[in-house]
């Protein structure tokens, strides 16, 4: 087992259809500002999202900003979202002249919690994003209702949850707007990319002007925007890994029924909720391991499958408040200690991907029967 495993690994199209629909960006030399294939992928993923408007964006970061400035806040309003989350989701609040208020995640699903939601907010409050971490979904209904009861904004970080669905609610369509990253990392991509969807037709000229310097025309400028277009390249990159992204979701999903039979065998592991009526996005496989119950910790699970050249990820591991950005801001929470800070110390993401073979699968559970009190 010489060759590293990673824990993500890029969907790729064959070069051979790439090259074929570059041989058109070539011949129109129009290579961004809403090229042919951009327009028809956008239009491909509101079909495939369920959703009225999809607006790509450069990458996911830009499409929180573009989300964020579509919605006109109040500058130096707070938007709570959850410390458990990957950096972007905060700086793009600070980049838009907002401040991020951190409240507490949910106990079982370690998404962003109502009830610590309604602690957070005061007077000051103008949004809320939710994280669907790991592909598990944030209790949309309880968050709208927060919302709603307040005059606040709702915005999904769906980075993690690309296809996934509540019974019949894709999740393109909850809150006020929906953000995707299309990064390389995330099972379908465009290389680089992002994306913004919304059940609203009103929206997605908000959404075409943040993204493109709030430019109405060459002699008008109608608001704030940043330079967040998708070129033809990775539109090309997103229309051909649509085609085939089922295929690899379908090989994780019989990936995460094998991990879940490994888990399920040592006690003091936990996996990855399966939450009733949904349909998992297979982005990760997310574990969490008790050092008391399992007989060790989760750095020392970590460390032994870097031995066998497996690297697994501590994720999300610091999270956002322990970033010297956002350090020592408070976590509001309905328990005496959040849940967070015990969570991050015990969350680890094993290889997700279908370049997880038999021989990893046995490996890792080697290891895990090595390191477990019960060997």
């Amino acid at each position: 087992m010489n060759d590293p495993l990673y824990v993500s690994r890029p969907l790729i199209p064959e070069l051979s259809d790439l090259t074929a629909l570059l041989q058109g960006v070539w011949a129109s030399q129009q290579v961004t500002n809403e090229g042919s294939l951009h327009n028809q992928l956008e239009v491909a993923l509101a079909r495939h999202l369920e959703v009225s408007v999809a607006k790509l964006t450069c990458n996911g970061t830009a499409a929180l900003q573009c989300a964020l400035l579509s919605l006109d806040l109040p500058r130096g309003g707070e938007v709570i979202t959850t410390p458990l989350t990957f950096a972007a989701t905060a700086h793009a609040i600070m980049a838009c002249g907002l401040t991020p208020v951190f409240a507490d995640v949910d106990e079982v699903t370690l998404t962003l919690d109502p009830a610590a939601v309604a602690r957070a907010i005061t007077e000051r409050t103008v949004a809320v994003i939710g994280v669907h971490v790991y592909g598990t979904l944030c209790d949309h209904v309880a968050l709208r209702d927060i919302c709603n009861a307040h005059g606040l904004k709702l915005v999904f970080d769906a980075a993690h949850a690309f296809g996934a669905t509540l019974e019949e609610t894709p999740v393109g369509a909850m809150g006020d707007l929906s953000i995707f990253s299309l990064h390389a990392s995330k099972l379908y991509n465009t290389f680089e990319g992002g994306l913004v969807t919304s059940t609203d037709p009103v929206d997605s000229q908000r959404l075409r002007l943040a993204r493109n310097f709030g430019i109405e025309n060459e002699e008008v400028v109608r608001s704030v925007g940043i330079n967040g277009k998708m070129s033809e390249l990775n539109a090309a990159i997103g229309l051909l890994n649509l085609q085939k992204y089922e295929e690899e979701r379908a090989v994780r999903s019989a990936l995460r029924t094998a991990y879940d039979r490994i888990v399920e065998r040592f006690p003091g592991l936990t996996k990855q909720i399966r939450q009733v009526g949904v349909k998992q996005s297979e982005q990760y496989y997310m574990i969490r391991v008790d050092p008391v119950t399992f007989g060790a910790g989760r750095d020392k699970i970590y460390t032994r499958l870097k031995d066998f050249q497996i690297f697994s990820r501590r994720y999300f591991w610091p999270i956002c408040t322990d970033f010297e950005c956002y350090r020592g801001q408070t976590i509001y929470s309905v328990h005496e200690q959040p849940v967070v800070e015990q969570v991050k110390n015990t969350v680890l993401c094993l290889p997700f991907h279908s370049g997880v073979l038999p021989h990893h699968v046995e490996a890792i559970d080697a290891v895990l029967q090595e390191l477990s009190g019960n060997n």
